[in-house]
């Protein structure tokens, strides 16, 4: 029996393009995002009109090595030797063979351009609940290395660029919803979420004093994770930058490099600003301290205070391992204070359920989290990495309960060495 699923793939592109390539009203944002990204343009940040198919493009996009072949028996495409490209003859025909396709409803559905087509002509599909189901340019990697391009082109003064860690939404490995939260995180995150799908009323009524977030927490105790699965969930670039490495050794250049990045985050809006080490700069300041870093503490908290969720798109989210040593005026910056305990023994499970999700053997996650006590998720998840190390040292797929066991204590007493002070003899 021939494999329709080749010929059905190269006709949804061409009747995707044919259908973006008429309409004065769909986007970027309507294109499935691997045909999105395949065509996208660089310079211009967009998807050009026309949308040309040619055989090396149905080939890249789905993988097909003989697209002639794969396509040849149907009597809508012809082929034009001149540029390789495909095109559809009778377009009626074509769209009523694409539906009676298997699975063809489903890529409808998840299509909002064919979407918006399909409805129009009596399917049972919406374009509404497409766009809900498709993933926005912003996601792409691509989207965000044309604006970062733009930055780079247009910026004189200082490399923007060096001074962060810029991620895509699409890069992010962890998902919020295989994250173990606190009742308190999940809270104060869906407060952000709703506040971010309701701007405009936001603005509207003049509350725009939102979206500012302070982590507070020991190290491993999620702090990056969430702000990086945020970025995922929220289809927002990550704009990543630790205090440490925007300070210069030239103290008058830290006030300046601290604007530069709030100035970067709005240009990449809508984003996430997440600064680690917040207490780096942000500490307690005390009466000797030199003018250069009160001028470079005052910059921040003053770019802090000028920028907005609602106004700008940007959030922003601190972070520290030390809440000691903010004073009042910084703690007083952010609307939402975040905490990060270590996990308890249900948190510790679910965290080890969920590293050992792919992992085959025969062990009790539940005896683990009670040895843990006092781990944090990023410690269980070296535990387990340890575990299965071992086992590959054995030659075994399958880890098993004296392995985790023997990686806890291990663990343990690595961190007791760390902890330990050595006096001279």
């Amino acid at each position: 029996m021939p494999d329709l699923t080749k010929p059905r793939d190269v006709v949804e592109l061409l009747l995707t393009a044919q259908i973006y390539n008429q309409s004065e009203t769909l986007t970027e944002n309507d294109l499935p995002a691997n045909i999105r990204k395949h065509y996208w343009n660089r310079e211009k940040k967009q998807v050009n009109r026309p949308i040309s198919v040619r055989i090396e493009d149905a080939a890249e996009l789905y993988g097909i090595e003989d697209v002639m072949q794969a396509v040849g028996s149907l009597p809508f495409i012809e082929f034009e030797k001149f540029g390789a490209e495909l095109k559809l003859t009778v377009f009626d025909l074509t769209k009523s063979w694409f539906a009676k396709q298997e699975g063809a409803i489903d890529r409808i559905r998840a299509n909002p351009a064919l979407a918006s087509f399909y409805e129009n002509d009596g399917v049972d599909v919406s374009y509404a609940e497409a766009t809900l189901k498709a993933q926005p340019k912003e996601r792409d990697r691509e989207y965000l290395a044309s604006l970062a391009a733009e930055i780079a082109a247009s910026d004189e003064d200082v490399d923007l660029l060096a001074l962060v860690h810029l991620v895509a939404p699409e890069d992010v490995k962890q998902r919020i919803d295989k994250l173990v939260l606190t009742r308190d995180q999940e809270d104060k995150i869906e407060k952000i979420v709703q506040a971010i799908g309701h701007r405009e009323y936001l603005r509207e009524i003049g509350l725009c004093e939102i979206g500012k977030m302070l982590f507070i927490g020991l190290p491993g105790t999620g702090k990056t994770s969430i702000a990086r699965a945020l970025s995922e969930k929220l289809n927002s670039p990550l704009v990543e930058v630790k205090l440490s490495m925007i300070t210069s050794q030239y103290l008058g250049e830290t006030a300046k490099n601290i604007d530069k990045v709030f100035e970067l985050a709005k240009k990449l809006s809508p984003c996430i600003l997440f600064i680690d080490e917040f207490d780096f700069i942000a500490k307690t300041r005390v009466s000797d301290e030199h003018a250069a870093v009160k001028r470079a503490v005052n910059t921040l908290l003053k770019a802090i205070d000028e920028i907005s969720l609602i106004d700008d798109g940007v959030l922003l989210i601190a972070a520290t391992n030390h809440p000691n040593l903010l004073d009042r005026a910084a703690w007083r910056r952010f609307d939402e204070i975040v905490e990060f305990p270590l996990p308890d023994a249900r948190m510790r499970k679910d965290i080890l359920d969920i590293i050992l999700s792919k992992v085959e053997g025969d062990f009790d996650s539940q005896e683990i989290s009670l040895l843990a006590d006092g781990f944090t998720g990023s410690d269980l998840r070296m535990v387990v990495r340890e575990a299965v190390l071992h086992a590959l040292t054995e030659a075994r797929m399958a880890i098993t309960q004296p392995d985790l066991t023997d990686a806890v204590d291990e663990f343990s007493n690595r961190v007791g060495l760390m902890m330990k002070e050595y006096t001279p003899t």
